[in-house]
């Protein structure tokens, strides 16, 4: 059996050389990331994350799946376990990226490749998914549920029942993972509209249904575990709190009569242009919400937060659309500012010491996050290592303005190929698209929702060059048919499957290994947008 399993990898990474080679830098990578910052890296909202864990109580402000996932490793106490996997998570995203585009979509091999530099090598991708915070995770569990709808041209029900699956656990880790819903259903519905009568009328309905149900499956019982917590049947006691502070940044009580009494108490009378950012009327004491009796996030001040936010939007529309259009268009700068803060923008880099874990003593450690590692669960920084990955993400990331390009170029193969790659590439092309604009129109920019945002965009812009018809017909050069299965439409030595990939050879695709993303113009490593794209904050030396 070992011999049989090592003649498939071999006959595998042969058939795949270009992206083997694209692969192993990339874990290597990671790899340096693990021994430079022993063994995680910490974001202010990860420590809500990890009591939530060892508490096993849903959070009120945010949905708890990610602590769910954390519990579940809890037995090793180690946090190393949990960062490693997330590393895993991230290649396995450009694994499913580069298989539908070569091997579903017979994209050439260099351009199925290229697609997939920005998720194994961008500096902040590395760095997220070194985070205990919620996005990897997330986003894997997106990309497997779009992974399964487009691996066959007509998605069979039993896709869709794994898919939904997929997605409905991705929205109780992230909430964005709601709104991604009626894109699967939009996509659903363009795919598999019937063309014949009855049987598609049927197939389309069972595929829905399927679909939905195991949608619905993790997030209603999400729900019903909220309630047995917090005696609501909801995800959260926030969306109406963070709309609300996304209205802040411009809403005019003046503006918005009759405003009920008790809506009066959420105005301000700082004019919107000196305002603070929208986060600032969540978690500072500029908030008008801490006029009311803590907790913040409870069902009374969730539902008025709600209300004033509604009639902010309906008073003035316009100034909202501009908002969520300036928040939404933040993500295609070409250089990274400091945003929303220097204390927030410092988390997203790999820094010279550890974030301090907040004391809060549980069962005789100094904090759940103690408690959860059966140890010290500050981040060692250990050079060289850590002064490599340091140093590459200050000059190995992906600008906002090359992911715009990548969502040009998908959507051009979604208008321009749609009867053959086209229809298909549109979902990836609007779930990238949702997960930018849903959190500028809903809470506030934030530049880990575009890391996330961007792998679904690079599918979507590899599928543009596919040669393969969303119907199934074969490329060039190959006979035959081609159905869910993926069966061969030839036959002979070279084993060439219906996509038209060599399976015990190359690819035969022209070009050479596509080089790695290009050093930012600039000088050395200073602080600024001039030498590395993006700020640099001033931090101490290192200890070591």
């Amino acid at each position: 059996m070992p011999a049989v399993i090592w003649r498939a990898a071999v006959r595998l990474i042969a058939g795949n050389r270009l992206f083997a080679a694209a692969l192993v830098p990339a874990l290597l990578l990671r790899a340096d990331a693990e021994l430079g910052y022993r063994w995680q890296s910490w974001f202010n909202d990860s420590f809500s994350y990890v009591n939530a864990a060892v508490t096993l109580t849903p959070d009120t402000s945010r949905p708890s799946g990610y602590p769910v996932y954390l519990w579940l490793l809890s037995p090793f106490h180690s946090y190393a376990l949990v960062t490693v996997s997330q590393h895993v998570m991230g290649l396995l995203v450009a694994v499913m990226i580069y298989a539908l585009a070569r091997h579903r979509f017979s994209a050439p091999a260099w351009v199925a490749v290229l697609f997939t530099l920005p998720v194994l090598y961008d500096g902040f991708e590395i760095q997220l998914e070194h985070l205990i915070m919620t996005d990897t995770l997330f986003l894997f569990l997106a990309m497997a549920a779009v992974t399964l709808i487009l691996w066959s041209p007509r998605p069979s029900w039993r896709a869709c029942l794994a898919a939904g699956a997929l997605l409905g656990l991705s929205s109780v880790v992230r909430s964005t993972g709601l709104p991604l819903l009626a894109v699967f259903a939009v996509y659903l519905l363009v795919i598999r509209f019937p063309r014949r009568r009855a049987a598609g009328w049927r197939a389309l309905v069972a595929c829905l249904v399927a679909f939905l149900v195991t949608f619905a499956a993790p997030v209603l019982g999400y729900e019903a575990w909220y309630k047995s917590a917090h005696g609501q049947f909801t995800m959260t006691e926030s969306t109406g709190v963070f709309l609300y502070s996304r209205v802040m940044t411009f809403a005019d009580c003046s503006r918005m009569s009759p405003l009920p009494v008790d809506l009066l108490s959420l105005c301000t009378t700082t004019p919107p242009a000196q305002r603070p950012v929208a986060q600032a009327y969540i978690w500072t004491n500029v908030s008008p919400l801490d006029r009311f009796p803590a907790p913040k996030f409870s069902p009374a001040v969730n539902k008025l937060a709600e209300q004033f936010a509604i009639k902010a939007i309906e008073a003035q529309p316009l100034t909202y659309a501009h908002v969520v259009w300036d928040d939404t268009v933040r993500s295609f700068s070409w250089g990274r500012s400091v945003f929303p803060n220097g204390a927030t923008y410092d988390e997203y880099l790999f820094g010279y010491h550890s974030v301090s874990a907040p004391s809060s003593p549980y069962k005789g450690y100094p904090s759940d996050a103690a408690y959860y590692a059966r140890g010290n669960p500050a981040t060692i920084v250990v050079n060289p290592f850590a002064a490599l990955i340091r140093v590459y993400q200050r000059y190995v990331w992906l600008p906002g303005t090359v992911f715009g390009l990548i969502l040009i170029v998908g959507l051009f193969g979604v208008v321009r190929r749609w009867r053959r790659a086209g229809a298909e590439a549109l979902l990836p092309w609007l779930c990238s698209v949702a997960l930018i604009v849903v959190p500028a129109a809903t809470a506030k920019f934030d530049y880990r929702y575009v890391t996330t945002a961007v792998p679904f965009a690079c599918l979507a812009a590899a599928m543009a060059f596919g040669r393969r018809s969303g119907g199934g017909r074969q490329a060039s050069g190959t006979s035959g048919t081609s159905g869910a299965s993926g069966t061969s439409g030839t036959s002979g030595a070279s084993g060439t499957s219906a996509a038209g990939v060599g399976v015990h050879g190359t690819g035969g695709e022209p070009g050479g290994a596509p080089s790695l993303p290009r050093r930012v113009p600039g000088g050395g490593p200073g602080r600024g947008t001039a030498d590395a794209g993006h700020d640099q904050r001033d931090l101490a030396p290192d200890a070591t």
